[in-house]
């Protein structure tokens, strides 16, 4: 399966990203923020990183980048689309995902590694874990506070949509701890956590992010 991975002026974690699709099993494939082609990928993971400087908003001028219009569009189709960090404020800003991300409330940039509870274990991204699992994964962001209005909330609890909550203390004071979500097919999700940072013992607090990567190459192979 071939999984793109965007590098936007700014992106910091795309090299990590690609480097898990290949730990799971897939082929990367690098995807410029400039170009209009997908070059028939069956997955797109945004990246982490400070695309733009985090000019105007975070993810602001990326969503409006050439490659972004096909993306959406792909989405709206059924494309799997994962958002990490300034990714998920990439989806925010493009329309993919309700909501907004803004200014840690602590207003200071938090880094350490964070406790999720999966409250979705079946979207494209997240078959391989279960409703109710532990998974520990980095977060690091200054602008991961998840904000949208009440009535867009309850929504989002009422559909089911929550994928991942902050749990063990918030780390940015996210709205009712939420982590993650997704799209209303399940095929789009956006987290601030970075589970391309945890995929090998050697290197993260644990492997548990590895789950994404996997949980799409079947997500694709049974779509």
């Amino acid at each position: 399966m071939r999984i793109g991975v965007i590098t936007f002026p700014g992106s910091l974690d795309d090299v990590d990203a690609a480097r898990a699709v290949r730990l799971a099993g897939g082929e990367p494939v690098a995807l410029w923020h400039a170009d209009h082609d997908l070059r028939g990928v069956d997955a797109v993971v945004l990246p982490g990183g400070f695309s733009y400087g985090d000019y105007l908003r975070a993810g602001a001028i990326a969503a409006r980048s050439p490659l972004m219009q096909d993306v959406v569009a792909a989405a709206n189709g059924g494309l799997p689309v994962l958002g990490i960090c300034n990714g998920f404020q990439v989806l925010c800003e493009a329309g993919l995902l309700p909501g907004a991300l803004t200014r840690n409330s602590h207003l200071h940039f938090r880094n350490r590694d964070q406790v999720l509870a999966v409250e979705r274990a079946d979207t494209a991204w997240t078959q391989d874990y279960e409703t109710g699992q532990r998974i520990v994964i980095p977060v690091k962001n200054g602008e991961g506070r998840y904000v949208a209005a009440d009535a867009d909330l309850d929504r989002l609890e009422g559909e089911g949509r929550v994928v991942f909550r902050y749990e063990g203390g918030n780390p940015n004071g996210s709205s009712r701890d939420i982590a993650g979500v997704t799209s209303e097919n399940g095929r789009v999700v956006g987290l601030m956590p970075h589970p391309e940072h945890a995929i090998e013992d050697l290197t993260g607090p644990s492997t548990d992010g590895l789950g994404f990567f996997t949980s799409v190459l079947k997500a694709v192979v049974n779509a």
